[in-house]
């Protein structure tokens, strides 16, 4: 089957792009103003303002992005389209739409595929995944999974909620500090549970009804993320609701989930877009790529790089 991916030599004369069914990638030698229509913009111009990414080979990345799409095309489909709707929504609902194509892709012969190829893992529950500690007006929220590099199970999202609710409704704490103990500050969702849900429409409803995102919304003027290590997936989606995000020199951040036939699941589409664009946000989903704690920077993801958090 032809992928459903369009690459377009911006600098030659065509028609706009119109395919609301295909991933549109956008190359140019130099960044002019950009276009309508194009769900990730390339350049070799290493100063390329957003939502331009800069790389060595602009025709290169779009092959390796064209052969992504060609290998998961649900899912790569299902991103682009639920980023440009996100525009004309209010974050609330941009998790709400993120919710219900991440429910119909976990129902998908793509996301069954990846998990029949994942050997079993050996669940690590933690006895408190999110430690609480109050200090004055401010409150110290540390997620407390080491051993499984704070992955993000469903004990740890319901504790989180706990403590984001208590931060929503307490107006005295006037600070959130939100961190992670050992190794990394997450490393993404925990393999363990992937696809563990049977249904997949009840997974939706607790989804958005269990919303660490949602919350972080009603909150995130407080909240500072202080990221070190592996942020992986929700170790990133959740972090860039934050008013203010640090990182440490060794932060690497990264969204896998289009590798699974999935999209970002836990409010990547609303939160990364509204700090780097949904192009950038596109790019980082379909490549995989690593970004760096000084990249991150440079792209707004994060808005200090400190030797420690």
């Amino acid at each position: 089957m032809e992928s459903p991916c369009r690459v377009i030599d911006i600098d030659r004369p065509a028609p706009q792009p119109t395919a609301r069914d295909h991933v549109v990638v956008g190359v140019a030698a130099r960044p002019e103003q950009a276009p309508d229509g194009f769900d990730v913009l390339l350049t070799e111009d290493p100063e390329a303002p957003p939502p331009w990414v800069a790389c060595a080979d602009p025709q290169a990345t779009a092959r390796h992005i064209g052969d992504a799409v060609g290998r998961h095309p649900a899912a790569s489909v299902a991103l682009v389209q639920v980023l440009r709707m996100g525009r004309v929504l209010p974050p609330p609902d941009r998790l709400l739409m993120e919710s219900l194509a991440y429910s119909a892709l976990q129902g998908g012969a793509d996301f069954r595929a990846w998990l029949a190829a994942t050997p079993p893992r050996t669940p690590r529950p933690a006895p408190e995944p999110v430690r609480l500690r109050r200090d004055g007006d401010r409150l110290s929220v540390v997620l407390d999974r080491p051993r499984a590099r704070n992955a993000f199970d469903a004990a740890t999202r319901d504790a989180l909620c706990e403590a984001l609710e208590v931060a929503s409704a307490d107006p005295s704490i006037t600070r959130v500090d939100l961190r992670g103990t050992g190794p990394a500050f997450c490393s993404g969702g925990d393999l363990t549970e992937f696809g563990t849900a049977r249904d997949t429409a009840e997974a939706h409803r607790v989804r958005v009804s269990r919303s660490p995102a949602a919350l972080l919304l009603r909150c995130a003027s407080k909240v500072t993320a202080h990221l070190h290590g592996a942020c992986v997936g929700a170790g990133i989606e959740l972090a860039a609701f934050a008013g203010r995000v640090t990182a440490t020199p060794d932060t690497v951040i990264r969204l896998p989930e289009i590798g699974m036939g999935l999209i970002p699941g836990a409010g990547g589409t609303a939160s990364l877009p509204a700090r780097i664009g949904r192009e950038r946000t596109a790019y980082l989903a379909l490549t995989g790529t690593a970004l760096t704690a000084t990249e991150a920077l440079h792209w707004g993801l994060v808005d200090e790089v400190l030797l420690e958090n």
